[in-house]
């Protein structure tokens, strides 16, 4: 069944935004009495549809109950690449749970954005945040940003960062030794990875040094790579 996200409700019916209606009539050529799922406030409803002259009006029929998973609250920084690598982490790590993506800027980032085209790439990012919770059947939406690299040293929570120098310290280690956190929070390096300057001022700002093993992974990989790691680990608890 197709899940759409609403930010308003009136009375029995939600609003559904302009493209998620073009979905419902143009590429999944829905029809009236037609059911689909609406996510608002993070609560899962089971709605009617009505087509109307290019327009959805949607009816609710149920509010359906909703399994929480137990994992921390996860938060991937991330540097700014290509948009096409940067697509591909968006989608997995949405498929993958993570919460928040926090965009930065490191030593060997080679892509940079003007201050006037940020937001409007955010806007294509969250576009593509949304789609993906769709897809995967979430009941939110990732939180992304854009921040300086000294701001990191502010975030609560467990901190790790991806190594390419740790060897002593890797991931299935570290899960095993924290097995409760509210909170945690991964940095990965952009391609090249991080400096040893670098690495030595996430130490300051309270992170974690891990390994993801001997092989060096694209850096579209990583997410994909730690996420899972996570998800295996917090499925049973």
């Amino acid at each position: 069944m197709q899940r759409y996200f609403s930010k308003e409700k009136k009375e029995n019916t939600f609003v559904l935004n302009d493209s998620d209606v073009h979905h419902i009539i143009n590429v999944m050529r829905m029809h009236d009495g037609d059911n689909i799922e609406v996510i608002y406030d993070k609560k899962i409803y089971l709605c009617k549809i009505n087509v109307v002259n290019n327009s959805v009006n949607t009816t609710i029929i149920e509010c359906k109950e909703n399994n929480v998973e137990n994992k921390p609250y996860i938060t991937l920084i991330v540097s700014l690449l290509k948009e096409q690598k940067l697509d591909i982490i968006f989608q997995k790590a949405t498929e993958l749970g993570v919460d928040e993506i926090i965009l930065t800027s490191y030593e060997r980032t080679i892509i940079h954005l003007e201050d006037n085209k940020l937001q409007s790439k955010i806007s294509r990012w969250e576009k593509i945040l949304k789609e993906a919770s769709e897809q995967s059947m979430r009941i939110d939406i990732p939180k992304i940003s854009y921040v300086n690299k000294k701001d990191l040293k502010n975030l609560a929570g467990l901190k790790i960062l991806c190594s390419t120098i740790e060897k002593d310290m890797n991931i299935k280690k570290f899960l095993k030794n924290n097995t409760s956190c509210d909170k945690l929070n991964i940095a990965i390096g952009p391609e090249g990875g991080f400096s040893e300057k670098e690495e030595k001022e996430f130490e300051d700002y309270g992170f974690t040094k891990i390994s993801l093993g001997n092989q060096i992974l694209r850096v579209e990989t990583v997410p994909m790579f730690v996420l899972s790691s996570i998800r295996y680990e917090y499925m049973e608890r």
